[in-house]
């Protein structure tokens, strides 16, 4: 089944439980999502338009360590598509990336198909920025309890359903964004996603952060 079917199999799933001032918050998937999923992807011309990217992620595509710029090697393509496609449709805001994920600096749809399949083609990050490292049991205790249904154990993700990969992701990074999420500052997350971290106080997004930020791979 496509990514994109997979994707919206996904959004159907979860939304339904939720009162509708909930579900209203979500939105939509950009139609140039739709598309870029669906192109062939040419991975040397996604080399080339990635030279954008690096001006913030580096060469190397693992940002930085105090979580400032994401690391995003290794990302799914499905994942890469469908936030730069959210950051182009307004549905995601960040002043510093838009410029980049603008159609009109590196391209359409062919184009973010094409550096999204670079990105996912790159080393992920084997050394990621971590936190303190004081509360890791009750980091895994609610990673189990409320992240792997969709991350995955080992925080690989799902590329079939546009599930991020947050394995080898730096942990401010980690931490900012699952605060933005609970709180309402970020508008593109899954519905599911958002009550679930609404049950977390600061400490334990913490200690869910950091918890992510120690998985490392065999």
């Amino acid at each position: 089944m496509p990514v994109t079917r997979n994707l919206i199999a996904a959004l159907m799933f979860f939304a339904p439980p939720f009162a509708a001032a909930e579900t209203a918050s979500y939105v939509s998937m950009p139609e140039e999502m739709i598309l870029a999923t669906e192109l062939d992807a040419d991975i040397e011309r996604g080399k080339e338009l990635f030279a954008l990217c690096a001006t913030c992620h580096y060469e190397n595509a693992l940002g930085k360590a105090d979580g400032s710029f994401p690391s995003i090697a290794g990302q799914h393509k499905s994942v890469v598509i469908k936030q730069m496609a959210d950051f182009r449709a307004g549905n995601r805001d960040n002043p510093t990336m838009f410029p980049f994920s603008d159609a009109a600096t590196i391209g359409g749809a062919q184009a973010l198909a094409d550096v999204a399949a670079y990105i996912a083609s790159m080393p992920s990050n084997t050394e990621p920025g971590q936190g303190s490292g004081e509360d890791l049991d009750t980091g895994a205790v609610l990673f189990k309890e409320h992240c792997v249904l969709c991350h995955a154990e080992d925080g690989t993700g799902s590329a079939d359903f546009a599930f991020p990969r947050l394995q080898s992701q730096h942990y401010e990074y980690l931490k900012r964004q699952m605060l933005w999420i609970r709180d309402g500052h970020r508008r593109n997350p899954n519905p599911e996603m958002k009550r679930r971290l609404s049950l977390m106080d600061d400490a334990q997004i913490e200690a869910v952060a950091d918890y992510i930020s120690s998985i490392r791979l065999d």
